[in-house]
């Protein structure tokens, strides 16, 4: 389990560009006109995790698997698109299911790359494709409505109680408000995450900005992390990330980046700000026929983390043979980690760490 992103924006702000360069492939085409992706693109990449290869040097571990992220490209949407402009509500579908959205702005002038509204204004860019997407969950809602009203009729229980969410969704739509600001009990959580609105997924804003502005930003990233603050702005110059895609080694590409002055690629800030805003951690088993990330929800519990894996393992479920990565590292590996009292048993009520080296015991 990683995490996938539907990556969404106005046409030409970068995303098919942007996309090609997080994922080092030329799946999606890049072109200086509106609608150059007609189809979904989808990119897996392996998450970077240093702790993984020194994980992996202790235990000798043949292979190296890391968890991996999505991406989702689809077409540029525009003004009126769920009414039927442009692709129309095309790429519904491909965003619906997504942990989250990436959301590109075009913060860099340029008058060669023609932008679809004729000017460069990012707030009202964005203002577009969130008024656009709003309108695609209202049209969603008001279409579930009349069956659901039925079954409420007959008595149906778990159609009452989605009636109730939906209801509140709906007055929150209307207002033009997303649909997240609608506060749901943890009980029924699920319920609102089945109706797969688009309004309820967490955004993060990556700025698109020329290559001498990446580290800095400028008056234009200035506005929106005004507008939704510095924790969802990620800011990454697509013709930089580019030229980093096309870089044979790690090597090169850490010394092309220290020469920039930048601390990180734009993949890395992009991957480190999704788990940020989903919540996500990290654990590892480590054995001498490979070294595997898992990536899950902060907070669930050792059970929970085990079905990750396998629901076998989750449904058998004993205990796990637990160690921090680091003490791991120092000790070297699990021998040593049990010998100076650091490697632990933990039981089913057990909320696993970021960076735990766990081994699960299971009886099935």
């Amino acid at each position: 389990m990683g995490f996938n992103c539907g990556i969404v924006g106005l046409p030409n702000v970068g995303k098919s560009t942007i996309f090609n360069a997080l994922t080092a492939t030329a799946a999606a085409e890049s072109a200086n006109y509106p609608f150059c992706t007609i189809e979904p693109n989808v990119g897996r990449i392996a998450v970077p995790d240093e702790r993984l290869a020194k994980l992996a040097e202790v235990a000798s571990s043949k292979s190296i698997i890391p968890t991996h992220l999505e991406f989702v490209d689809i077409a540029g949407i525009v003004k009126g698109a769920s009414k039927g402009e442009g692709l129309g509500n095309k790429f519904l579908a491909n965003i619906r299911e997504t942990d989250a959205i990436i959301h590109v702005v075009r913060c860099f002038d340029n008058d060669d790359v023609v932008h679809v509204t004729g000017r460069v204004d990012p707030l009202s860019d964005i203002d577009i494709i969130e008024t656009e997407l709003l309108l695609a969950d209202l049209e969603s809602v008001e279409g579930r409505i009349p069956a659901l009203e039925k079954k409420a009729k007959i008595g149906d229980k778990s159609a009452i109680e989605t009636m109730e969410i939906l209801r509140s969704i709906y007055e929150v739509l209307k207002d033009g408000r997303a649909a997240c600001e609608v506060r749901v009990p943890p009980e029924k959580a699920h319920i609102l995450k089945g109706l797969q609105l688009i309004t309820t997924k967490p955004v993060i804003y990556v700025c698109n900005v020329a290559e001498g502005e990446s580290s800095s930003g400028n008056r234009y990233t200035d506005m929106i992390v005004d507008r939704v603050g510095s924790a969802k702005v990620v800011i990454i110059s697509a013709a930089i990330e580019s030229e980093i895609a096309v870089l044979d080694s790690e090597e090169e590409k850490r010394e092309f980046i220290e020469g920039l002055g930048l601390p990180c690629t734009g993949l890395s800030k992009v991957i480190r700000s999704g788990y940020d805003l989903l919540g996500l951690f990290t654990y590892f088993t480590v054995g001498p026929k490979e070294a595997r990330s898992w990536s899950i929800n902060a907070g669930i519990k050792a059970p929970a983390a085990a079905g990750v894996i396998h629901t076998d393992f989750e449904r058998g479920f004993i205990c796990a043979e637990t160690v921090s990565w680091m003490d791991y590292v120092e000790c070297g590996g699990e021998q040593g980690a049990k010998q100076r009292g650091k490697m632990r048993l933990e039981g089913r009520d057990y909320v696993v760490q970021d960076g735990d080296v766990m081994h699960f015991r299971f009886n099935v």
